[in-house]
């Protein structure tokens, strides 16, 4: 259950897709160790390495693990955090959010509402509209772009 109110974006994801359920083989076999990693074991990649922390490119974030649309380019922002950072999700059911309280730490943690893998977490000091930080680990992410490419 969400813990912040987004607005919709008015392109919502398909909310008739099926959940995405597989076994703990069958990721592995899908995911590489680091997606696997991040995706199923809730790991972080380090700050300034993931692939699309510094991305510019016009299109739609998705899950790496599923291929849900999760984000668009259009809500990115540079919060100089190291990750990927957006101040909402694509449409309100594309993630699901949930308290976490590992590390010692009280987090909101992002997962992918189809698969439900990690995707990161949400913290209130992004800028408006929203006033949300969707700090995403690039590692749980795939892109597609405007164009309709997807980068190599």
């Amino acid at each position: 259950m969400s813990q912040h109110p987004r607005p919709n974006s008015g392109t919502d994801s398909n909310p008739a897709a099926p959940a995405v359920e597989k076994s703990e083989a069958e990721w592995r076999e899908q995911l590489s160790p680091e997606q696997y990693a991040v995706c199923r074991c809730s790991a972080t990649e380090r700050a300034f390495t993931g692939r699309f922390w510094n991305h510019k490119e016009a299109g739609t974030y998705t899950c790496v693990a599923c291929g849900e649309p999760l984000f668009s380019s259009q809500a990115k922002y540079d919060s100089g955090s190291g990750w990927p950072s957006y101040y909402q999700p694509l449409s309100a059911d594309a993630v699901a959010e949930h308290a976490d309280e590992s590390h010692g730490m009280r987090r909101i943690e992002v997962k992918c509402a189809r698969c439900d893998s990690h995707l990161g977490h949400v913290f209130p000091d992004g800028p408006k509209p929203t006033g949300l930080r969707y700090c995403i680990n690039s590692a749980s992410l795939g892109f597609r772009g405007d164009d309709g490419k997807t980068p190599g």
